[in-house]
């Protein structure tokens, strides 16, 4: 009897750790097949540029394409639903951005829970929107700025690439916190509205600082702050809105997520991978030169960052009683 009790323990403990095997096996093949990394917007915009950057990093060093695949549209939501029914093994990825985080509120009925339905990967960049004005617009500061829209209530136009993109969320939260009355006028994308910007058709737009940068420095456009907490290392001339109306923040920020179930051990992998090319040289100028930042951290610090988004903006989204277009 206590012979096959003996051999009856030992097959166990084989039994898991043949188990345990395929596991790591599992993290330490993959892929072995191309990627493909979803992004809910057009090509050429932000979160398209940041996630091309990323995939030829992760292209090179796992040895299998990942390929970028656009799904603009519902702000952002049919590139999450896909990805939502995708099957959890590491080869359907998301571009994850702030409207993420926007949308839980913004909508009503959606075919997905964000926090519930996508496992937080890795946070690759966050940054500050810039409040910019055009040249026509008398304000060179923000005190003087919210001097002057109070003065001239209702007559100050507020672009944005889209209602509940996190310019418009970042304009509404301006209003809140400092009594004004801009008027919201959206676009479709973040194109058209700089142009009427620039064309002095509207007056002010709050923009991620990725793109910005450039009608900035040749003066196209006046930069009043920046939305961070504290002064951008890349504009450290530019004051904060903070400075003068304390607590207020936004910012943009992108990451990868991958649909719910997805083995903890190639979210791992791809969490160390990704926070290796943030670490690269090359990957850190070239997001330099775009005005964004990296920012490392581990599947946790992401899906802090996601809840602590969405439970903020959803508080403006109520207060503004925002609709979707």
């Amino acid at each position: 009897m206590q012979q096959i009790r003996r051999q009856f323990l030992h097959a166990l403990a084989g039994a898991a750790a043949l188990l345990a095997v395929p596991r790591a096996a599992c993290a330490r093949a993959y892929p072995v097949r191309p990627v493909r990394l979803i992004v809910g917007a057009a090509a050429g915009s932000a979160p398209d540029i940041l996630a091309r950057l990323m995939g030829q990093w992760l292209s090179e060093r796992l040895g299998q394409p990942f390929v970028i695949e656009n799904r603009p549209g519902g702000g952002s939501n049919i590139g999450t639903e896909a990805v939502v029914k995708s099957p959890a093994d590491g080869y359907t990825l998301l571009l994850v951005a702030p409207a993420s985080a926007i949308n839980a509120t913004l909508y009503d009925k959606l075919g997905f829970e964000f926090i519930r339905d996508i496992t937080p990967v890795a946070m690759m960049t966050r940054e500050p929107l810039v409040m910019l004005v055009n040249p026509s617009v008398p304000a060179k500061t923000v005190p003087e700025f919210i001097a002057y829209a109070k003065a001239n209530p209702g007559k100050i136009n507020m672009a944005s690439p889209g209602t509940g993109t996190i310019s418009h969320i970042a304009g509404e939260l301006f209003d809140m916190m400092t009594g004004v009355s801009m008027v919201h006028v959206p676009y479709h994308g973040g194109a058209p509205a700089l142009t009427d910007l620039i064309a002095g058709r509207v007056q002010v737009m709050f923009i991620p600082l990725l793109g910005s940068t450039a009608y900035i420095r040749a003066g196209t456009l006046r930069a009043l702050a920046v939305t961070h907490a504290a002064r951008w290392q890349a504009l450290p001339d530019i004051p904060t809105v903070a400075e003068f109306v304390p607590k207020y923040e936004a910012s943009a920020w992108f990451g990868v997520g991958a649909p719910k179930g997805t083995p903890a051990e190639i979210v791992e992998r791809l969490n160390q991978d990704i926070n290796a090319g943030l670490a690269d040289p090359a990957i850190k100028a070239k997001l330099t030169e775009l005005g964004t930042s990296a920012v490392a951290g581990t599947p946790g610090d992401f899906s802090s960052l996601i809840v602590a988004e969405t439970e903020k903006w959803g508080k403006v989204i109520r207060a503004a009683n925002i609709k979707p277009e």
